[in-house]
């Protein structure tokens, strides 16, 4: 509801999506604000920066076309998203408006994009499995309700397709209501052009933000955070269990540096600004559940390591405030399994919450700890099969290689098939027995 509002016209600079204003009172920060340019155009834009009588306002769209005596106007409010069930289904960009080609809806009421903290005090502990039909995830690194556990991949691996295949072939276990929230970010015309086939497909069951890499890099910022004001209301007002996918991180804090180096701040680590750490934790932390009800918010972000290193400050920074990772490999990639998820640097840290009796199979940790430890023998094997060659290796260690083998190509590598995590753990119990290690 607007309170008040308050005009001034007295811009002093303009710099990308930057406006400074002079002489300004009665502001607060992160208020929204409506820009009124030469031509009549209309900007929303926010206050992050207040310094005496002077504001910094970031601009949510292309500031060309505007000069020093453009209005613009305050209102005692934040910026805010409009909240309805009736966002299931619907396709949005990176500041809330449809791109489906439907109109927009009455929402419920409208809510704060940066969400409401969890009391430390009230969170749950996370309990129970999400389904993702990969059985790299599902039977090796068990995707628990209301954690955080991000992928790491690479430049030309296919993080694209197994976003896709998550986003086709979620569920929850044991039913109840179920739904995605998909954030985009960055696209290229021919992502956008493939994610947007994949929604088509879809007959509901998801919420999608869709940013493009031609659209205002503000949008890339916002999207999460409307994204996940999504989850959380439907997650903690209405009882849903909700997967939050984004892709791609890597974008996300991209957009950051780039807002911070045209706010002129001091920059940390390969030039992203010394809060990357607390930008991403207002993000991962509002995932979980809430003691006395029934909702989560789950959340799978996917991010590209530059250059591959896991040392980069977004992989590793993301490391610190989460719950482990999945990691794709390009060795398995090149060898056409997909999806090349290699199993031993991923980690669920909160796999134990989520499977065993009454969960998934009372065998479940069995299983994955024998698959675990004779793979890994397998792969430090192979180091030594470099050295002597195969024939200059016993039977036995020739068996474990090619278990190893067995394992990628027949467990890991899956295509586009989906699986449930009992035909999962039911191919990985015929791998052991068949090469007799199912003890």
């Amino acid at each position: 509801m607007r309170l008040s509002e308050h005009t001034y016209r007295t811009i002093s600079s303009i710099r990308g999506p930057l406006l400074f204003l002079d002489r300004v009172l009665q502001v607060s920060f992160g208020e929204v604000v409506r820009v009124v340019g030469p031509a009549g155009e209309e900007l929303e834009g926010e206050v992050i920066k207040i310094d005496r009588d002077t504001v910094l306002i970031q601009v949510f769209g292309d500031t060309r076309g505007l000069d020093t005596g453009s209005a613009v106007s305050f209102f005692d409010a934040i910026k805010r998203a409009p909240l309805s069930p009736a966002v299931i289904g619907r396709v949005f960009n990176g500041s809330f408006s449809p791109v489906d080609g439907l109109p927009s809806y009455v929402p419920d009421r409208w809510g704060p994009i940066s969400g409401a903290p969890i009391n430390p005090v009230a969170r749950a502990r996370p309990r129970d499995f999400i389904e993702t039909g990969c059985t790299a995830i599902d039977a090796l690194n068990t995707l628990v309700r209301g954690q955080k556990l991000p992928i790491f991949s690479s430049a030309g691996l296919p993080a694209k397709e197994m976003a896709a295949d998550i986003l086709r072939n979620s569920r929850l276990a044991g039913g109840g209501e179920f739904v995605v929230v998909f954030v985009a970010l960055g696209l290229t015309h021919h992502e956008y052009s493939f994610y947007m086939d994949v929604l088509d497909e879809m007959q509901g069951g998801f919420a999608a933000f869709v940013n493009r890499a031609d659209e205002p890099v503000i949008e890339r910022l916002l999207a999460p955070r409307f994204g996940l004001a999504v989850a959380e209301y439907l997650a903690f007002e209405r009882g849903m269990d909700v997967l939050v996918l984004i892709t791609d991180m890597t974008n996300y804090c991209d957009a950051l540096r780039e807002v911070s180096t045209a706010r002129e701040e001091l920059p940390g680590r390969r030039g992203y600004p010394g809060y990357l750490y607390s930008d991403l934790a207002s993000l991962y932390e509002r995932a979980g559940r809430i003691q006395g009800l029934s909702g989560s918010v789950t959340m799978l972000p996917v991010l590209t390591m530059p250059e591959e290193d896991i040392t980069h400050p977004i992989p590793d920074l993301t490391g610190y405030i989460t719950e482990g990772q999945i990691v794709l490999s390009r060795q398995l990639h090149q060898r056409g399994v997909f999806p090349p998820v290699d199993v031993l640097p991923s980690l669920s840290r909160l796999m134990q919450q989520g499977i065993g009796e009454g969960r998934t199979r009372e065998d479940h940790r069995r299983i994955s700890n024998l698959l675990y430890r004779h793979y890994a023998n397998g792969r430090d094997l192979r180091q030594l099969e470099t050295i002597v060659g195969k024939d200059g290796m016993n039977e036995q260690d020739r068996t474990m290689l090619d278990f190893a083998d067995s394992f990628e190509q027949e467990l890991i590598h899956q295509g586009d098939q989906r699986r449930t995590v009992a035909e999962s753990l039911d191919l990985g119990l015929a791998l052991l027995k068949r090469f007799g290690l199912d003890s």
